[in-house]
């Protein structure tokens, strides 16, 4: 095949791999990443710079540590253009009376942090517990999605290609755990994206750097001598709704029987 570039100054052989890649995603459904060894770089990563099938992230929260500030959610909101009274990531505040009574609240999702509350229930345990999409690897919400817009990466991270999504709602009535919302603006389903376009670039994500009391990590479970990684395979932790078997990738730390 001639190398002859064309008019938008590509060789016939780049434009010969990109129609191969759209006629995958067309026919198949499945979506493609181009791995650290081709000469392109996905969206936002530079050629060569990330090869996708040296990872699996996990995600660890340790409850015992949250203090409830909100500081993980502004900064969610802040690096990915959240919407207003939308969330990607939220913290739950958790009252347990004598009696094993429990009452939660998140107002405005945890943003603005909790107000001290005086209530006449005898509380003799309180705790914050963050949220967000658990990144299932047998997740309903890419099971139910009618057109292919919802896809788990080669290194575990469910995202949406929001120009083939359709604004169903399918996957946001799918999922299990309350992470998906449809976006106000787009139309399209939105959610936490484990801040991909900052991880596959070395950086953490937008909430573990802004968490001050260390509540949050990023593993991967293909890197050697990983500390998430050691936690999770040595330590007690919990998954949230574990009777659904959908193998979240988010595991929790100091998990109280309560959460839900």
């Amino acid at each position: 095949m001639s190398d002859k570039k064309t008019k938008d100054g590509l060789t016939r052989r780049e434009m010969a791999k990109r129609a191969a890649g759209v006629f995958l995603v067309v026919a198949t459904g499945k979506h493609t990443f181009v791995s650290a060894s081709s000469e392109e770089g996905g969206p936002g990563i530079a050629p060569g710079a990330y090869d996708p099938s040296t990872a699996h992230y996990v995600y660890l929260v340790d409850v015992r540590k949250c203090i409830g500030c909100g500081s993980c959610v502004r900064a969610c909101e802040k690096e990915n253009d959240v919407p207003k009274h939308r969330f990607r990531t939220w913290v739950e505040r958790y009252m347990v009376s004598r009696k094993g009574d429990t009452e939660i609240d998140s107002l405005n999702g945890g943003r603005d942090g909790f107000r001290p509350l005086v209530t006449d229930k005898d509380i003799t345990k309180a705790f914050f517990v963050p949220k967000l999409c658990n990144h299932c690897t047998l997740t309903p919400c890419v099971q139910l999605c009618p057109v292919g817009a919802s896809y788990r990466t080669e290194d575990g991270v469910i995202l949406v290609d929001e120009k083939r999504c359709i604004g169903c709602s399918y996957c946001v009535q799918a999922c299990p755990y309350g992470s998906r919302f449809i976006h106000p603006e787009t139309h399209t389903a939105s959610k936490c994206t484990l801040c991909y376009h900052r991880i596959t670039k070395g950086l953490p994500t937008a909430c573990i750097q802004a968490c001050p009391a260390g509540a949050r990590k990023l593993g991967n479970t293909k890197k050697l001598h990983d500390e998430v990684s050691e936690i999770i395979a040595t330590t007690k932790i919990h998954v949230l709704k574990p009777e659904l078997h959908t193998e979240p990738n988010c595991f929790y730390a100091g998990l109280s029987k309560e959460v839900r």
